[in-house]
C-alpha cells in the first residue's frame, strides 16, 4: 500500500467523528491536503466550543451537540478511536457504503513510498512499557526510531512530519485496530488477552478478533505469548505473508523460534542460525527495569520485534539497561518502617493488577474503583496466598469485597466507604497499620480511577504523596 496521492483529496467530502487527541490532528491534516472536512462532536461544552473555534478559523465545519447524523454527501468517515462501532453514524456510513477509518488507518494511508515500516504491539496489558522498550533497543542499535500510536509523538506527525524515520515502534489499542483493515505491520507482537472493554466491543470474541487484526499482511514475524494460548490462537487464523513466522516468548526455556530464559538470562532461540541446538545470549534479567515477571515477558516481546529488524544482541542489552519505565507502573515510591510502599496506579484491570500482585511475596493491596464490568473471582483465587491484607476503596469495591470473602476469607480487609480524593491518605494509614516489616503495600487498584480522580496518574499522585507524608 503507497499514500494516496494528495489529489485524491482534493474537494473530498470527509467526516471526521470526534474532537479530541486524534480528532482535531485528522482535520486539520485533512484539511490541509485540500479535504472538505466536518467534524461531528457528541459533546457541546465550554471545551468543545474552543477546539471548534479553532477549526473554524482554518474553515473546517464543526457540528457540536450531533454526533449521530452523517453529514450530507459524505465520501468517508475518519473516527476517534474510542467512538464504539454500533453508533448510528457509523451504521449511516455503512448502509451507504461508506468507508470509516480511524486515525491510524488515515495515517497509514498518508504514508509515503518510502515510508518506515511498523513495528506493532498490542494487548491488554504492557502496551505501552513494551513499545518504549522497543524503541530505546532500536536505538540502540543506531536506528531513527520513535514510539508512536497510543503514546508519544502522533502517528499523523511521524508519517507526515519532516523527520525521517528507520523503524517506528507502534502501539496499537484494540479501538484503533478496529478501525485500521488496511494496516499491514513488518511484525507485530500481541502481549496478551484478557477481557477488558467488553462494554466496548460487546464480546470477548470481538475484542480478541480485533487484537488479532495486528498479525494481518506481517512479512517476518508474529510474536506471541506462549504462556497465554489466545494470542498463538490469533496468528494461526492470520493471513500472513509467505514465509513469515510465529515467534513465541516466554519466562521459560524457549524452544526453537522462541525468546526465553535460562539461568537468569534472556535468550533468543528464534532469530539465529541452527535454532534447533543454538541460542543467542541477549541480557540479563537484572537488565530489565523493574525485573517483575510481567515485565521480563514484556521485554521478550520487545526484543522479539527488534530481532525481527533484525537488531544486534548488543543492542537488545543495551536498549533495555537505558529504559526507563513511566510514572505509575510499579514504582517504588519508599520505604518505611521495614515496609516497601508501591505504585501500580497504572494497573486498571484485573490482568494488570494480577501481574503486579505476583510480582511480590506478602502484599497489603489498595484496590477498588470503576470495574469496567469486570469479576475479581480469578485475581483473588490466584493471589490470595500473597496477601497480608487489603484496604478498599472506590465505587465497586463490594465486587472486590465480595470475591476475598469467597477466596480468601481469612484475609483481613479494611472497607473504606468513600469515593472521595481524600480516601487515599486513609487507605494508606490503614494498609501501614496491617503492613509488618517485609510486606509491600501495593497501590494495583484492578479498576479505573475515574469514581475518584481525573485519571490513574492523579490517583498514583495521591497515593506516593500519602507515603510521603507517612515518614515525616
Amino acid at each position: 500500500m503507497g499514500s494516496r496521492k494528495v489529489t485524491d483529496w482534493q474537494g473530498k467530502r470527509v467526516t471526521v467523528a470526534g474532537l479530541g487527541v486524534s480528532g482535531i490532528p485528522a482535520a486539520k491534516v485533512l484539511h490541509g491536503l485540500g479535504a472538505v472536512v466536518t467534524v461531528v462532536n457528541d459533546g457541546d461544552d465550554a471545551r468543545a466550543r474552543a477546539q471548534a473555534a479553532e477549526l473554524e478559523a482554518l474553515g473546517v465545519t464543526v457540528r457540536l451537540g450531533d454526533g449521530a447524523t452523517l453529514p450530507e454527501g459524505t465520501e468517508l468517515v475518519v473516527t476517534a478511536p474510542g467512538w464504539k462501532p454500533d453508533k448510528p453514524l457509523f451504521a449511516a456510513a455503512a448502509a451507504a457504503g461508506i468507508e470509516i477509518w480511524g486515525d491510524v488507518e488515515l495515517a497509514w494511508r498518508l504514508r509515503g513510498p518510502d515510508a518506515a515500516p511498523w513495528l506493532a504491539v498490542t494487548g491488554t496489558n504492557g502496551k505501552t512499557t513494551t513499545v518504549q522498550m522497543l524503541a530505546s533497543i532500536l536505538k540502540a542499535a543506531g536506528l531513527r526510531t520513535a514510539a508512536v500510536g497510543n503514546i508519544g509523538v502522533s502517528l499523523l506527525d511521524a508519517v507526515l512530519g519532516e523527520e525521517q524515520y528507520d523503524v517506528l515502534a507502534v502501539e496499537l489499542s484494540s479501538y484503533q485496530l478496529h478501525w485500521a483493515p488496511s494496516l499491514r505491520a513488518h511484525s507485530a507482537a500481541v502481549l496478551n488477552l484478557a477481557p477488558d472493554h467488553l462494554d466496548w466491543h460487546g464480546s470477548m470474541e470481538a475484542y480478541a478478533a480485533d487484537k488479532g487484526r495486528i498479525y494481518e499482511g506481517n512479512r517476518i514475524a508474529c510474536v506471541y505469548n506462549v504462556a497465554d494460548k489466545g494470542t498463538e490462537d490469533l496468528v494461526i487464523e492470520a493471513d500472513v505473508e509467505e514465509g513469515c513466522r510465529a515467534i513465541g516468548f516466554t519466562l521459560g526455556t524457549p524452544g526453537p523460534s522462541q525468546l526465553g530464559v535460562v539461568d537468569g538470562i534472556l535468550v533468543d532461540r528464534a532469530f539465529v542460525e541452527n535454532r534447533q541446538k543454538n541460542a543467542q545470549e541477549l541480557a540479563e534479567v537484572s537488565d530489565v527495569n523493574p525485573p517483575a515477571p510481567h515485565n521480563i515477558a514484556n521485554a521478550l516481546a520487545a526484543a522479539a520485534l527488534a530481532r525481527a529488524f533484525g537488531v544486534p544482541a548488543s543492542a537488545v542489552r543495551d536498549g533495555l539497561r537505558a529504559f526507563t519505565p513511566d510514572a505509575h507502573r510499579i514504582a517504588h515510591v519508599a520505604d518505611v518502617d521495614g515496609v516497601a510502599y508501591v505504585d501500580d496506579s497504572k494497573a486498571t484491570n484485573t490482568h494488570a493488577a494480577e501481574a503486579s500482585l505476583a510480582a511480590y511475596e506478602s502484599i497489603v493491596w489498595i484496590a477498588g474503583g470503576l470495574a469496567k464490568g469486570a469479576t475479581f473471582d480469578e485475581l483473588v483465587a490466584k493471589s490470595a496466598k500473597r496477601l497480608r491484607g487489603v484496604v478498599l476503596i472506590g465505587a465497586d469495591r463490594a465486587l472486590i469485597r465480595e470475591a476475598l470473602t469467597r477466596h480468601a476469607p481469612e484475609v483481613p480487609v479494611v472497607d473504606l466507604d468513600r469515593t472521595d480524593t481524600g480516601a487515599m491518605p486513609a487507605a494508606v494509614q490503614e494498609a501501614r497499620r496491617l503492613a509488618a516489616a517485609g510486606d509491600t503495600v501495593l497501590l494495583a487498584p484492578a479498576c479505573a480511577s475515574m469514581d475518584m480522580f481525573a485519571n490513574y496518574n492523579k490517583r498514583g499522585d495521591a497515593f506516593a504523596q500519602a507515603v510521603r507524608e507517612l515518614g515525616t
